[in-house]
């Protein structure tokens, strides 16, 4: 029989890593090609528009969203046993996308999903060259 821990416990919380690289903090995504574009749909919930940050960089788009609590908003009565939907919170991804031009790129945000559009590098079709022989 099993130990009930491993059903309760959070498994990765055993593992060495570091806390704000732990797999409940990235964003999933999925990638797929379409129309001679990448696509990048990507999970954030919990944010705004305004908390997410996209950068283009030596070929890498990084991608990452932040939001702190504003004590200010708070009902003072209010004691938490356990908070886990808002907290100070980063996450972060990054992605190869070659070189590209920034104005290229395209991003919508709605209902908690991240749509990034990053237009494919087009390269030389006929890439052969002759070569003379002397």
């Amino acid at each position: 029989m099993l130990p009930s821990r491993i059903f309760f416990d959070d498994f990765m919380d055993d593992l060495d890593i570091p806390r704000d690289k732990k797999f409940d903090k990235l964003m999933k995504c999925d990638i797929y090609e379409k129309d001679n574009n990448f696509v990048i749909e990507m999970d954030v919930p919990g944010f705004k528009k305004e908390d997410i940050k996209m950068e283009l960089s030596n070929g890498y788009l990084n991608i990452s969203a932040e939001h702190h609590i504003d004590d200010k908003d708070e009902d003072k009565k209010k004691h938490y046993i356990r908070r886990e939907r808002k907290v100070d919170e980063r996450c972060e991804r990054s992605f190869y996308v070659g070189d590209v031009d920034e104005k290229s790129v395209e991003a919508e945000f709605k209902n908690g999903t991240l749509l990034i559009t990053v237009p494919k590098e087009e390269k030389e079709k006929n890439n052969k060259k002759l070569i003379s022989i002397k």
